[in-house]
This record gives structure tokens, C-alpha cells and sequence, in this order.
């Protein structure tokens, strides 16, 4: 018993030990980047906290396709936002990898991080016009919309009732023998 509570104490703070080196690790890397990227389709967003408004201009942000080796060769989109957090946009991104560039307003870089856009599967909807059923819909049950008369209707319930009793003569033929090894 006090082994294993012992085991159930090492195990919880090798645990915890492990879950805070990773989110020490997480935080650096955010805050080495400045920067968060993310894809939603053929639209790449970024959004910083790192920059200051400089006679009204936040920065600029910069996609770059993988031939392209500076700032200024990339698309480039001013950031907007509030002093909490600063953002940016590109939409009709075609699928490859990118790197974004964010640079503020005072000339500071506040990170560069790389992003792969997928290709979307757009679906495609057509759509056909048919003509509606002058008389409504004609529901019913199994051939409902036409009249079979009485003979019909007569022959399925002798076949429905000849089904019925078959079954239960089977069943109680079948429960009556005792059990076969």
C-alpha cells in the first residue's frame, strides 16, 4: 500500500515536471516568433501583439512563395488592429509552402514563421429544374399511386397471412423437440 502510493506521487511529478518543460518550451517559441500564422482554405491570416502605431501605421506583412528571397518581393498587406493585437490577410493563396514576414512600423521585424497552404476541394453545385406533380404528391404505401383493385389487395393478404402462420408453425414445431447435443 505504500509503495503504490509512493509510485502515484513520483508518477504525478514526473508528470507535471513534463507538462511545465513543455509549455516553457511553447512560450519561448511564441515569443522568439512574435508572430501566429494560421490557413483556413486558400486564406493565410497573421496576427501580432509585437508592434506600436507610428503615425498611424501599424507595419506590414509579407507572403512570400518559396522563389521569392526578400520582403519586398512578397505580397504585401498593412497590418490593422488595436495596441492588444495587430493583423493581416491574403486570400486566393494558391496551395504551396510561404513564409511570412511581419515588419512594423519602427522598422522592427516582429517575426518570421513558414506556413503550407493545401489545396481545397471546392465543391461544385448545380442545380436542375423539374417539373412539380400537377395532382400533388401521391403517397401511400407501396404503389400507392395506382389502383390495383380488389383482386390485388386480396392476393398480398393471403400471401402476408400464409407467411404469418408458417412462421409460427415453424417456431412451435422447433420449441416443442427437446434440446440436441
Amino acid at each position: 500500500m505504500r509503495n503504490s502510493s509512493l509510485f502515484l506521487r513520483s508518477g504525478l511529478t514526473v508528470a507535471a515536471a513534463s507538462a511545465l518543460s513543455f509549455l516553457m518550451a511553447a512560450g519561448q517559441a511564441e515569443a522568439q516568433s512574435g508572430i501566429s500564422v494560421s490557413t483556413t482554405g486558400t486564406t493565410v491570416s497573421v496576427t501580432t501583439r509585437a508592434c506600436t502605431n507610428v503615425n498611424g501605421s501599424w507595419g506590414t506583412a509579407s507572403l512570400l512563395n518559396s522563389r521569392q528571397a526578400n520582403f519586398s518581393q512578397g505580397r504585401q498587406v498593412s497590418l490593422s488592429g488595436t495596441s492588444a493585437l495587430q493583423s493581416a490577410a491574403w486570400s486566393n493563396v494558391s496551395a504551396g509552402t510561404y513564409t511570412v514576414i511581419v515588419i512594423c512600423s519602427d522598422g522592427t521585424t516582429a517575426g518570421t514563421q513558414s506556413v503550407i497552404v493545401s489545396p481545397s476541394v471546392r465543391p461544385t453545385i448545380s442545380a436542375t429544374a423539374t417539373a412539380s406533380p400537377s395532382r400533388g404528391v401521391m403517397g401511400g404505401v407501396g404503389g400507392g399511386s395506382q389502383d390495383y383493385g380488389t383482386l390485388t389487395v386480396v392476393g398480398g393478404g393471403v400471401l402476408v397471412g400464409t407467411a404469418v402462420a408458417g412462421t409460427a408453425w415453424y417456431l412451435r414445431r422447433r420449441t416443442s423437440k427437446p434440446y440436441r447435443l
